[in-house]
C-alpha cells in the first residue's frame, strides 16, 4: 500500500443511526447527520448534511455543506383545491378505503431541485419547489430561496436576493473550468495544503493545467 493510499479514510457514506432515508443514492464520503430525511435524493461525493435537514426529489452535487435545519424542495400544498391540507392527497392515511393521490405525488416529483457543486447552504435555509442552484453558490441562513441562484452568487434573505459573487467573473469561469470537484482523491490531497494557504488567483495559476 502507498503512502497516499494510507492517506485515504473509508469512502463509503457515513449515515447516522436516526437518520431516515427512501430510494436515495450516496456518493463517496458522504455524510449524512442526526435526523436528516432523504426522499428520492441523489448526493454527490463528499457533501454533507448536518441535523435534522429534510430533501426530497433532488440532485445534490459533490461538495456541498448543508448545515443544520435546512429543507430542500419544501412540500407544497394544493391551494387551487377546497382545502389545502393533506386529506385529498394522502387521504390513505385517514380513510382505508382511499389510496394516494398519484397525479399530485407526480406534479411533486416534476418540481425536482438541483443543486450544483460545492455550494454552502446556511443554517434554515428553505429551497422552494423546481427552484436550481449553480456550483459555487452560497444561500444565507433562514433564506428562502424562490427562483434560480447562479454559479458562485451569494444570496440572502426572504424572499432571497442577490447580495454579491464571491469572485469576478474571470476566475469564476477558471474555476468552473477546472472543475476540481472531480479530481482524484490523491489529486485532492496534494492540493489540500495550497487551498488552505494560497490565495485564489495563486491557487488557479498553479492548479489550472
Amino acid at each position: 500500500m502507498t503512502k497516499q493510499q494510507e492517506n485515504v479514510r473509508t469512502s463509503q457514506p457515513r449515515v447516522h443511526p436516526s437518520a431516515e432515508l427512501k430510494s436515495c443514492k450516496l456518493g463517496r464520503y458522504v455524510v449524512v447527520g442526526q435526523r436528516v430525511v432523504l426522499r428520492e435524493v441523489q448526493v454527490g461525493d463528499f457533501t454533507y448534511f448536518e441535523r435534522n435537514g429534510e430533501a426530497i426529489y433532488a440532485t445534490v452535487g459533490k461538495f456541498c455543506s448543508i448545515a443544520a435545519n435546512v429543507r430542500i424542495n419544501a412540500l407544497e400544498h394544493p391551494m387551487e383545491r377546497v382545502t389545502t391540507h393533506k386529506i385529498t392527497y394522502r387521504p390513505n392515511e385517514f380513510f382505508k378505503l382511499h389510496g394516494i393521490d398519484q397525479e399530485f405525488r407526480e406534479r411533486r416529483r416534476a418540481k425536482h431541485v438541483t443543486i450544483g457543486h460545492d455550494v454552502w447552504i446556511g443554517h434554515g435555509a428553505v429551497i422552494m419547489p423546481g427552484v436550481s442552484i449553480g456550483n459555487g453558490a452560497v444561500i444565507g441562513a433562514n433564506a428562502v430561496v424562490t427562483s434560480p441562484v447562479a454559479d458562485y452568487e451569494i444570496v440572502a434573505g426572504v424572499p432571497a436576493r442577490p447580495i454579491r459573487m464571491r469572485f469576478d467573473p474571470n476566475t469564476v469561469a477558471a474555476l468552473k473550468g477546472m472543475r476540481w470537484w472531480d479530481w482524484s482523491d490523491e489529486v485532492l490531497s496534494e492540493a489540500i495544503p495550497d487551498m488552505q494557504a494560497m490565495d485564489i488567483d495563486e491557487f488557479i495559476k498553479k492548479w489550472d493545467q
